[in-house]
């Protein structure tokens, strides 16, 4: 997959860099596999807007992913590549051979007509789901449980992926995408290989109305607002605003806002780069 430039015909096309969507091999879903999602804007269900900046955007259908990858030992061919809406990476369609379809996140380098399998013994190939201790050291693997049989939630947008490290007694060391060294339970499985559709971070949308079909709204920068609205606003001319701080007057911009009782905290090797 790769890149493509506009010519700048419009304003809008004039900084645009989309996708060419080579790799996506269809564009008709599997209807089984597909839900509605209902929008909500930002709103609860008293109508009070919980969450600023959401609305609008173009109509989505939800496609079901397989996080858990619990068909054990059943082997399962590649029908589909293709893009969906509601996440970065692209997402494989998979036939198992007794008759079952699921869609799964797309490794990089999956190919149409591939035949993965997940299970204790399988091979460490791209594509394959298996625990953290059968996986050798130093494997790039993506889509990590973090606790055993919750379904993968480490390492699923585009391009990014983790490292196992090493191990230690019941315990796999992963370096994770942001920088952070952590435990997880060697029973906890993993896909081998990164997430497809790296470019996605060479992608430059061109224009604002691009980000209004995507769901959202202006995001209105705390020092233009009022002080009632903010407590970054007012003062006379372009004031400063003082300190980075949210809405609710949180410090922001190295203030460490992570609680010391937390109890993954003890799982943490070395903290996140900064």
């Amino acid at each position: 997959m790769a890149v493509k430039r506009f010519k700048p015909v419009t304003p809008g096309t004039r900084f645009r860099v989309g996708a060419d969507y080579s790799d996506v091999t269809t564009n008709v879903p599997e209807k089984s596999l597909v839900v509605k999602i209902k929008k909500s804007g930002g709103r609860n269900n008293t109508g009070k807007m919980t969450m600023r900046y959401l609305g609008g955007g173009h109509k989505k259908s939800y496609r079901l992913i397989d996080f858990k990858r619990d068909k054990k030992d059943i082997p399962a061919k590649v029908a589909t590549i293709e893009y969906d809406p509601n996440r970065t990476a692209r997402i494989a369609l998979l036939h198992y051979v007794d008759g079952e379809k699921r869609y799964i996140i797309a490794p990089e380098g999956l190919q149409v007509g591939q035949t993965i399998v997940a299970g204790e013994q399988v091979a460490p190939e791209v594509g394959n789901t298996l625990p953290l201790k059968n996986i050798p050291l130093g494997s790039i693997i993506h889509n990590i449980e973090l606790n055993p049989g919750q379904g993968g939630s480490i390492a699923r947008s585009a391009g990014t992926y983790a490292q196992l490290s090493a191990r230690d007694g019941k315990y796999a060391i992963i370096k994770l995408p942001s920088g952070e060294t952590r435990m997880i339970l060697s029973t906890c499985v993993a896909t081998i290989g990164a997430v497809s559709n790296a470019e996605k971070a060479n992608q430059v949308l061109g224009k604002a109305g691009r980000k209004r079909w995507l769901g959202r709204r202006p995001r209105v920068r705390g020092v233009a607002m009022n002080p009632v609205d903010h407590p970054m606003g007012g003062g006379e001319g372009r004031a400063s605003g003082g300190h980075p701080r949210s809405r609710k007057g949180l410090l922001a911009k190295g203030f460490k806002t992570r609680s010391k009782k937390k109890t993954s905290n003890r799982y943490i090797i070395e903290r996140r780069k900064k």
